[in-house]
């Protein structure tokens, strides 16, 4: 299979130049409700704290997870944070992680894939070979992320996420708490009714770090080979798997999968 990777780069079109995303400023309404959604989400997590003596928030240092990761260190909750280092990611996201250090005082747990697995699979089907099928990439999504998911999460009782319904048509009835049947224990997703703009508001309001990237038009970042740069009237993971479907769109993360 062939897979464009040139970089997106701004074109003329109808003599209109089509720019890359770039993080959204804050709206007079969405700076009207931005107290009392800090307010309902500060009461979430302590929720989740109160009911799961071992919680922990799957960080994929995302906008949305950084927004948790500000509360949850202004609140001085206790609540762990991870993050899976699938040894694919962006430079500018490996550099959050001093960040936070630097900024909150916290060491954000790694969680990385096991080797013999991730070179088992590259002596296979090739470096590259996501790019040929959505099994494949599946397959390299289970093994650089599933996996390492689920080590992390031993022995929790609850974990959480910063997915929003409104990021991708498959999370479109996301709610506030679920099951998750394979672990039986609750996921809670706290910014499950937060819009785009809600979250860069909270960013602005709290200054907190961001990946570097944002600023470069990519609104949703996962692995580098995977992720890449959209237009500004683009859906915000239209960079994700790009070469796919837009219904296949997910690493399984979120629909628990067995190899």
């Amino acid at each position: 299979m062939s897979v464009d990777l040139t970089p997106l780069e701004p074109t003329q079109a109808s003599g209109l130049t089509q720019q890359t995303w770039q993080p959204p400023q804050p709206t007079v309404d969405v700076l009207k409700t931005l107290s009392d959604k800090i307010s309902r989400l500060e009461t979430r997590l302590n929720y989740i704290a109160e009911q799961a003596a071992d919680s922990r928030l799957a960080s994929s240092l995302a906008a949305e997870d950084m927004v948790l990761t500000d509360a949850i260190a202004r609140k001085k909750l206790a609540i762990d944070i991870f993050t899976l280092e699938t040894g694919k990611l962006h430079t500018e996201t490996l550099a959050l992680l001093s960040a936070i250090k630097h900024h909150y005082g916290l060491n954000v747990r790694t969680v990385t894939p096991n080797s013999a697995a991730t070179s088992l699979y590259e002596a296979e089907h090739g470096l590259s070979a996501f790019y040929e099928s959505v099994a494949l990439r599946q397959r390299c999504c289970f093994i650089r992320k599933i996996e390492p998911l689920n080590r992390a999460l031993t022995g929790a009782d609850a974990w959480l996420t910063g997915q929003r319904q409104t990021q991708s048509v498959t999370r479109t009835t996301l709610p506030f708490q679920e099951l998750d049947a394979e672990r039986q224990i609750p996921k809670f997703n706290p910014l499950f009714d937060w819009s785009e703009g809600d979250v860069w508001a909270y960013i602005a309001h709290f200054n907190v770090p961001t990946n570097a990237l944002y600023q470069q038009g990519y609104p949703s970042i996962g692995c580098e080979p995977c992720t890449k740069p959209v237009r500004a009237e683009e859906d915000i993971r239209a960079g994700r798997w790009w070469w796919e479907n837009q219904d296949s769109k997910e690493c399984g993360l979120h629909r628990i999968q067995k190899p």
